[in-house]
């Protein structure tokens, strides 16, 4: 099991931690942000496939802002990944 800790830019959200255990992931906690939303992202992608997560969360955004806080776990998750 990895554990990562991601600092997102650009929106609410103030930290992401999450866990990948054999390319799936766990334990997603967003800091911060819209509580309620972030905590159903965190059960609907409970043992999602990493890459699959980033394909379908990649370029999601949030009112003007051209980033979200899903576009901002899909970077993270890329990020250790790589």
């Amino acid at each position: 099991m990895a554990h990562f800790t991601y600092t997102p830019e650009g929106v609410c959200s103030k930290l992401i931690d999450f866990d990948i255990v054999d390319g799936k992931l766990h334990n997603i906690c967003f800091q911060g942000g819209c509580n309620g939303n972030l905590k159903a992202i965190s059960k609907l992608l409970e043992g999602a496939d990493a890459q699959w997560t980033i394909q379908r969360l990649r370029g999601n955004t949030c009112g003007a802002k051209p980033t979200s806080c899903a576009d901002q776990l899909a970077k993270a998750i890329d990020q250790a990944l790589h």
